[in-house]
């Protein structure tokens, strides 16, 4: 039981007082100092190897984040979520992500029941239901093959499924495309679907209640571009959608047999449900064989995280050391920079999982933090980023920490290419920790008036992550990691990471906005006078198209 605040804890004190001595120390210090420094600082598990050498701690300063973890209860909140326990306090729910990847040998129980037979009866629909579209057997209305597949979903529902699309797309069929819808905004389905033949396309509709606005305007007019291509017979629909739904009844009234409709369960977030049917599109794309695969990697990685003593692990040590620059440094960002172009929408993932779940500004026990809770998640693939905000990361007046992620093989081999690339993020890392003084400018034979803005302070912390190259199995055990450097921010900040009533009240004022927009009629509008105002000038710019 956890009784004193997060400030008032002996290790927060003590973390303030060491952080008012340790924030002076210089990498270049810490490294001269201990020469195996980078080879001790380290921590390899699940094929994952991470080096944290480069950061602005001592030995001290990882012993006190430790004991913090220690005095927040960090354990004890790990074994309540892998027991099914509702850890979901405001909705009541168990948090069991890491159900949707256990064997099917495995007993987690929820309200005492074990819902691993569960997901492997979804899992095993899933497959079956994959087989069939991609051998062909699942014909369209019109009798030809489905090669199309549009994700229609927004939130979880669409930044896991995408990602995981280009992260993995060396292994997708190659013969399929794959698109996906989640803007309201009319461009995004217009786009998706420009140069599709109807009779081809299967569009998958990911929304739980099957009420989304978003998800359900889009697989609206998804249905109304299907029906007008195939001659307006409404049994079209169920040769060309499926639903990813808990709404049996209005997936049913959708036109959509619900046979082809594959459920999940209150205990996933959605942020947390890409390898849950929610994954339907990865695994069409990938094939049920390397969809299991990457689950099995997500597990690898859940069972380091519950069993690993703290002191060697990765997701534990990475929430920590968020926690140093967030809170003690005052870095309000982390630039996730991955050396692999398939990883290009892992940042964007990874806003929504590290920013839904930890931007809170209440206590599970519902008071006010005095503390700064979530970072900023950002980044782009290397090298492109080199050429764009590096910028500011390397001499800019913000501490930004970084997470390189890179591979020792790539998947395409291509030249000399992967040694370039694998050459530029260990420079970048080595001229963030090290820069260059200004002596050393001084000693090229800079001109003196160019020495200041030729030199690089250092100092800049950074992680970097290598794994052999991209797999599925390598995939899960990234998002996992990240998963639970997560909920290990949340433990310590002690707020709840799964829910997201922030975004709630955009969507209810929404609901109230739209048909004082679409009204015939000139409404009474309540609201303040700027909104008021850019209602009805959109009214009029409207009138007058």
């Amino acid at each position: 039981m956890i009784t004193k605040s997060l400030t008032q804890r002996l290790a927060w004190k003590a973390l303030t007082a060491h952080h008012r001595k340790a924030k002076g120390l210089h990498l270049r210090e810490l490294f001269a100092n201990d020469p195996k420094r980078g080879e001790r600082l380290t921590v390899e598990a699940a094929g994952l190897f991470l080096d944290f050498s480069k950061n602005r701690v001592t030995d001290q300063t990882i012993a006190l984040l430790l004991q913090l973890a220690k005095e927040s209860g960090l354990r004890a909140r790990i074994n309540a979520m892998f027991r099914g326990e509702k850890v979901n306090v405001t909705e009541n729910r168990a948090v069991l992500h890491a159900a949707l990847r256990a064997p099917r040998s495995a007993s987690i129980r929820v309200d005492g029941k074990n819902v691993v037979p569960e997901v492997h009866a979804v899992l095993d629909k899933m497959a079956a239901f994959t087989d069939r579209v991609r051998s062909g057997a699942w014909k369209g209305y019109s009798g030809k093959r489905i090669k199309n597949v549009v994700n229609i979903g927004i939130g979880g529902s669409d930044l896991g499924p995408v990602m995981a699309y280009e992260a993995l797309k060396n292994y997708s069929a190659r013969g399929m495309t794959f698109g996906f819808v989640s803007n309201v905004d009319g461009i995004d389905f217009v786009e998706a679907t420009r140069a599709l033949d109807p009779a081809e396309t299967l569009f998958i509709v990911s929304s739980k209640t099957f009420t989304t606005m978003e998800t359900m305007t889009n697989a609206q007019s998804a249905r109304a571009w299907l029906l007008k291509g195939l001659g307006g017979n409404p049994k079209s629909v169920a040769k060309h959608f499926v639903a990813v739904s808990t709404n049996a009844e209005k997936v049913s009234a959708f036109g959509i047999d619900t046979a082809n409709m594959f459920g999940f369960w209150d205990w996933v977030g959605g942020r947390y449900s890409m390898d849950s049917a929610i994954g339907l599109s990865t695994m069409l794309a990938i094939g049920p064989d390397h969809f299991r695969a990457m689950l099995d990697g997500f597990h690898q990685m859940d069972e380091h995280f519950r069993t690993a003593p703290f002191a060697k692990n990765l997701p534990v040590l990475m929430g920590l050391l968020s926690i140093w620059y967030n809170d003690f440094f005052g870095s309000q960002t982390v630039a996730v920079l991955p050396y692999e172009n398939y990883l290009k929408r892992f940042p964007a993932y990874l806003q929504q999982l590290a920013m839904e779940s930890n931007g809170k500004r209440v206590t599970l026990e519902g008071k006010p933090v005095n503390y700064d809770t979530s970072p900023i998640y950002w980044g782009e693939p290397g090298t492109n980023g080199q050429h764009s905000f590096y910028q500011l990361i390397h001499q800019g007046t913000r501490l930004i920490p970084c997470d390189f992620i890179v591979f020792a093989r790539p998947l395409t081999p291509l030249g000399r290419h992967h040694d370039i690339l694998l050459a530029n993020v260990l420079a970048q890392s080595e001229a963030l920790a090290f820069g260059k003084t200004t002596a050393e400018v001084k000693s090229e034979g800079t001109l003196p008036g160019l020495v200041p803005h030729r030199a690089f302070d250092g100092n800049r912390p950074s992680n970097t992550l290598l794994a052999d190259r991209l797999t599925p199995a390598t995939l899960g055990k990234l998002v996992a990691l990240y998963e639970h450097s997560v909920f290990t921010q949340g433990a310590i900040w002690n707020i709840n990471p799964f829910d997201q009533w922030g975004v709630e009240l955009g969507k209810a004022l929404a609901q109230r906005i739209l048909p004082e927009i679409e009204s015939k009629v000139i409404p009474k509008l309540k609201h303040d006078s700027s909104t008021n105002n850019l209602i009805r000038r959109y009214r009029k710019m409207k009138a007058a198209k």
